[in-house]
């Protein structure tokens, strides 16, 4: 049996990461400050086969309550740092005191460390740490105080602890607009205009929280390690976006995130591939498309067997569907060649931007040469298929990492 422990599980996306995992047999170690409705949470989900659920009513705010997550806390395969806060006071930053910023840098930032400093003994081998950052940490949000700072500290914070521990898998999600309760909040007061912030997602939507969910139980499976040290931005797209016109809103809804996908590899030697997706046939499913041209192609031609790639994709496709195109690693011969696959990645980055309001997914995935191909199914099943419709644009990096002991 798999123990997954969840912080701010009782609201939002980690309402809806527990009920998944939980579902799926794990053992849930769920922490929240509110008592009740972690209580209301515990007693709806399905018990696991050989142990209960832990429930732990803990102040992320307070090192000392963490520090008492070592005791009694069974054993974990992966610890998913998902409490986090934003400032509603709308003061402008300059104003506010060290004291006003606190309690906000205390939650967003320094509890991940201080759980997975305090859980460090309970971990397995090869266990998995995914924090959850923001958009705005990729990118500065005004008028929500120390918000962006904090989830950009935490970004920087989880990629130094991939550096320190090669052992484990450690990564970072950054949610894009997700409908939760925070956001819902946000809506009402007057901070955020809907309309305002579908304009700048390609995609033309935002996300519900079990897409989220979606993304975490991927990232907290074996299957995550070639992204070990990386971020993934499940945000519609929203980060890969840099025009001034407002983007269309979406004409197609999400289907449904645990449909049969139906993979068609093209443009090279599919045998290594071919596995990736059991075929849909004769049933409802997801269309998907992996594209291997690029892969062989030099580096002066790379751009171009994206776009040729893409053109092929589109005219199949015309809407609800996706298209991954791998790519070589980065290294180049000549200097006068560096700029070919820097031009492949924002050509992914502006597919997906032209493509989203018609559900229509384009990301990239660079593969080194000596990587075991099987290695990336797991990746490539999340990637190409409907548990991430709401990843777009973004290039990937499918490292060839052998976790290694910890100094």
């Amino acid at each position: 049996m798999q123990t997954v422990l969840i912080t701010g599980a009782a609201s939002g996306i980690g309402r809806d990461t527990a009920r998944l995992f939980a579902g799926a047999g794990w053992q849930c170690v769920l922490v929240d400050h509110n008592e009740q409705a972690l209580h209301t949470l515990g007693q709806s989900l399905p018990a696991p086969a050989s142990a209960a659920h832990v429930l732990r009513t803990i102040d992320l705010t307070d090192p000392q309550q963490i520090a008492s997550l070592g005791d009694g806390t069974p054993a974990l395969d992966a610890i998913l740092n998902n409490a986090g806060m934003s400032d509603a006071s709308n003061t402008p930053l300059a104003e506010q005191s060290p004291a006003q910023m606190g309690r906000l840098l205390a939650l967003n930032l320094a509890a991940p460390a201080a759980v997975v400093d305090a859980c460090t003994h309970l971990l397995k081998p090869g266990a998995r740490i995914v924090n959850v950052a923001s958009g705005a940490g990729l990118h500065a949000i005004p008028w929500r105080g120390a918000y962006s700072p904090s989830k950009a500290g935490l970004i920087a914070q989880t990629l130094a602890l991939a550096q320190a521990r090669p052992d484990w898998c450690v990564t970072v999600l950054a949610p894009g607009f997700v409908r939760t309760e925070l956001v819902d909040g946000l809506i009402q007061a007057g901070r955020l205009k809907p309309e305002r912030a579908l304009a700048k997602i390609p995609l033309g939507r935002m996300a519900a929280p079990e897409e989220m969910a979606q993304a975490l139980y991927f990232l907290a499976s074996p299957g995550a390690q070639p992204l070990s040290g990386q971020v993934l931005p499940v945000d519609g797209g929203s980060s890969i976006y840099g025009g001034s016109q407002a983007l269309a809103p979406a004409t197609w809804a999400a289907q449904a995130l645990d449909m049969p996908m139906q993979l068609e590899v093209c443009g090279g030697d599919a045998a290594p591939w071919q596995d990736v997706a059991q075929p849909a046939i004769g049933q409802p499913h997801y269309a998907a498309c992996l594209d291997l041209s690029p892969l062989s192609c030099e580096s002066a031609g790379l751009l171009q067997a994206v776009h040729a790639a893409a053109a092929r994709f589109a005219a199949r496709c015309a809407q609800q569907a996706s298209l991954t195109v791998l790519l070589p690693s980065r290294k180049v011969d000549r200097w006068q060649h560096a700029g070919d696959g820097a031009a492949a990645r924002m050509l992914v980055s502006t597919l997906a931007c032209e493509w989203g309001h018609r559900a229509l997914r384009v990301n990239a995935l660079e593969v080194p040469g000596d990587v075991d191909p099987q290695s990336l199914h797991p990746l490539l099943r999340f990637v190409c298929g409907p548990a991430a419709q709401y990843l777009t644009g973004q290039t990937l990096i499918g490292r060839s990492v052998a976790p290694k002991e910890s100094p």
